[in-house]
């Protein structure tokens, strides 16, 4: 059949359906000369009458009725499998990517995204759990997480946490049996957690800051984690200093378990921002996980 059958085809059902010319041209957004002509046309094609015109109304002649009863079940499915089609569309589905570090993925993104998920089950969501810079676009992920300093310009940034900070904290146990700690420079003679960068590889350098002074102290000790979460555990066990995100030591200094030292030395950072190329088409799905994680303000 070609294309232009079905679609005379279709015009004769609207015909047949509004027994009126008139309606079925309004119906149809074309004029109902145009419609008659298509109609005889088809008549034409099949050798057939399908239509009885009488100046008050039209009917489907017995051919016609037959004809309309062959093709108004399977129009029928074609429109309710297109109007299936529409509510997918409309409803968010699919695959998000996103790279977050243990802190961001506990701390706010997990928190905020698993009542969403709740919510939308046809999004899925891969988390790649990694403390290093990842490069989204040669990666083909679809958004990150960082500080909000270490977006690039280039990306869209959209804010998704508070400001927060880094404290060194250790057990009541191994200060008592220690020297005492007053200043960063302190720390080098101390057993000190240091944090692996997994990208990169290096030892992160513990940032500290007092009256617009920044100083870097690189520490050593028995331990190396790539973790800020397994830290808090070692840290409590007496093993050492560690310096990890307050947030994640607030019960725990609340209790005794943990000692902050430093606190003046402890610097705030801007936050975390969900960021993503400005230019990449985005689906329905990633604009519901990025309204999810966007930080109220």
């Amino acid at each position: 059949m070609h294309r232009q059958d079905l679609n005379d085809m279709l015009a004769f059902m609207a015909v047949a359906r509004e027994r009126s010319f008139t309606k079925a041209a309004a119906k149809l957004g074309t004029s109902q000369s145009t419609l008659s002509h298509t109609i005889r046309q088809l008549e034409q094609r099949l050798g057939l009458r399908l239509l009885m015109r009488t100046t008050r109304n039209v009917s489907p002649t017995d051919a016609g009725e037959r004809l309309l009863r062959t093709l108004a079940p399977s129009i029928h499915d074609i429109e309710r499998e297109v109007d299936a089609m529409m509510e997918l569309r409309d409803k968010p589905s699919g695959v998000v990517r996103l790279t977050l570090s243990d802190h961001a993925f506990d701390w706010i993104a997990w928190p905020k995204l698993a009542p969403t998920l709740k919510e939308y089950p046809d999004i899925k969501v891969e988390f790649s759990i990694d403390n290093g810079f990842r490069d989204i676009i040669e990666e083909r992920l679809d958004a990150g997480v960082r500080l909000g300093e270490s977006v690039d310009k280039d990306m869209v940034a959209v804010r998704i946490s508070p400001d927060w900070r880094l404290v060194a904290v250790a057990s009541p146990a191994y200060l008592k049996s220690s020297s005492p700690i007053e200043t960063p420079q302190d720390l080098v003679a101390h057993n000190c957690m240091n944090h692996r960068q997994s990208r990169s590889g290096g030892l992160y350098a513990w940032e500290f800051e007092k009256n617009g002074r920044d100083l870097r102290v690189r520490v050593e000790g028995q331990l190396t984690f790539s973790s800020s979460l397994a830290m808090v555990g070692a840290a409590i066990s007496g093993l050492g200093i560690a310096y990890v995100p307050e947030n994640l030591v607030t019960d725990a200094l609340a209790s005794g378990q943990l000692v902050q030292v430093l606190d003046a030395w402890s610097p705030m950072f801007s936050g975390y921002y969900l960021y993503y190329p400005s230019r990449r088409q985005h689906s329905p799905a990633f604009a519901v996980i990025v309204e999810a994680l966007r930080q109220d303000v």
